[in-house]
């Protein structure tokens, strides 16, 4: 993971997400997920609150500039010298909707938890869920292969290698839907 854009995906995730809420269906079969991790601990070099800009110290040890929005109310709390963590969890999930007939799409769910009042240290908490929504138009048992139709695209062939899948594929019929969802949990905290 790059440091460059793990900390733009931090800054701008945690100063212009807006508030959602999450939802899950009980229509919905979970099929296989993963998951990645990642840590980066840098410092700030230069801060321009007027401007919405901070520079940070770069993975080779070089300024690297940020482009901040106005929701950064706290930067004027930033200082010279003070400590950025960021954690980064990523995952992916897929699941079958048991629906026959939904619709393809994708929905985009976001949230953010700022530091509280009595922490003087600019920081949060981001949350974002991407949903994508696929069609089932063809199931070919013999090759344990899925046809899916995307909400934007061709129509993809999507192979099912895991065994413990392959003997699921019984139960799905064309028409029924499989979501991927994409979560992404960023942390950013700041210290002196």
């Amino acid at each position: 993971m790059k440091l460059i854009r793990v900390l733009a995906y931090a800054v701008a995730l945690a100063s212009i997400i807006p508030t959602a809420g999450y939802s899950a269906r009980a229509a919905e079969v979970p099929l296989g997920s993963t998951t990645m991790k990642g840590q980066i601990t840098t410092q700030v070099l230069a801060v321009d609150p007027a401007n919405y800009q901070i520079t940070i110290e770069g993975a080779d040890k070089s300024p690297v500039s940020l482009q901040l929005t106005d929701k950064a109310k706290a930067l004027h709390n930033l200082k010279v010298g003070d400590k950025v963590d960021i954690h980064v969890i990523r995952s992916v999930a897929y699941t079958l909707d048991t629906n026959v007939d939904s619709t393809p799409g994708i929905s985009n769910e976001s949230k953010t938890v700022r530091a509280s009042k009595d922490n003087p240290n600019p920081g949060g908490e981001a949350i974002r869920r991407v949903k994508v929504t696929s069609k089932i138009t063809h199931i070919d048992m013999k090759k344990h292969e899925v046809t899916l139709l995307p909400p934007e695209g061709e129509a993809r062939v999507m192979k099912v290698e895991d065994p413990k899948l392959q003997t699921r594929m019984k139960k799905l019929q064309v028409g029924q839907t499989i979501n991927a969802i994409y979560t992404e949990v960023m942390s950013v905290k700041t210290s002196r």
